[in-house]
C-alpha cells in the first residue's frame, strides 16, 4: 500500500523554509530553488506544490499571520478574563511590534512584501495585499463596540482612530528594526494614543 503523503504538512514545511531563508537573505533576493534547498526537496515539488514564485511567497506569508494569530490568542488569554475593548486592541497592537525572532521576521518580510509589490504587478495581483483592510476592519470593530458602551473619548471617529493605530504599529516597527528605538519606546507611543482614545476607565470589560 503506498504511503500517503500529508500534503497540507508538506506545504508547511516549504513554507517554514520560505521564511528561514527569507529572514536571513531578504525576501527580495529568495528563489524557488534556495526555498527547495533549505526545506531539503527537489525544486520540481516546490513547484508541484506552488507554481510560481509569487504564489509560494504568498502561501509563506499567510503562513507567518497564522502564526501571528496564535501570538495574539495567546497574549489575549494571558491578559486574563474580559480584557475588554482597550485590552484587546493593545494586544494586537502589541503582538505586531518586532519584539522578538518570530516577530522581526513578521514585520521584515511583511514590509519586504509590500515593496517589492510596488513594482511587481504580478506579486502585487496576490490577495495577501489586502491584509490591511481585513485588520482595519478588525479594529474598526473593536472600538465601535466600544463607542456604543460610552468607553471612548468623546469625538472620536471609530475608523479613522483605527487607520490611524495600524499606521503608527506598522512605523513604530520599521523604526524598532532599523534601531531607530526600542520596544519599550514603541510601546510608550502606543499606550499614549490608546490613551487619547479610550476613556481611563476602559481597563476591564
Amino acid at each position: 500500500m503506498p504511503k500517503r503523503v500529508d500534503h497540507a504538512a508538506r506545504r508547511s514545511e516549504i513554507a517554514e523554509a520560505l521564511v528561514r531563508v527569507a529572514g536571513r537573505r531578504g525576501l527580495h533576493a529568495v528563489g524557488m530553488r534556495d526555498v527547495a534547498a533549505e526545506a531539503g526537496v527537489s525544486l520540481r515539488l516546490v513547484q508541484y506544490y506552488f507554481e510560481t514564485k509569487e504564489k509560494l511567497l504568498l502561501y509563506g506569508l499567510e503562513h507567518l499571520t497564522g502564526k501571528f494569530g496564535e501570538r495574539l490568542a495567546a497574549r489575549v488569554q494571558a491578559a486574563g478574563d474580559g480584557p475588554g475593548p482597550r485590552g484587546t486592541v493593545e494586544a494586537l497592537l502589541m503582538t505586531a511590534l518586532p519584539t522578538d525572532e518570530e516577530s522581526r521576521t513578521f514585520h521584515h518580510l511583511y514590509t519586504s512584501y509590500a515593496v517589492l509589490a510596488v513594482t511587481d504587478r504580478t506579486l502585487a495581483a496576490q490577495p495577501f495585499i489586502r491584509a490591511p483592510d481585513a485588520a482595519e476592519g478588525v479594529v474598526t470593530g473593536i472600538l465601535r463596540q466600544a463607542q456604543a458602551k460610552g468607553l471612548l473619548q468623546t469625538g472620536v471617529d471609530a475608523q479613522l482612530a483605527a487607520a490611524g493605530l495600524l499606521a503608527m504599529s506598522a512605523g513604530l516597527g520599521t523604526s524598532i528594526l532599523v534601531g531607530q528605538r526600542g520596544p519599550e519606546s514603541a510601546a510608550a507611543i502606543l499606550q499614549d494614543q490608546l490613551d487619547r482614545i479610550f476613556h481611563p476607565a476602559d481597563t476591564a470589560g
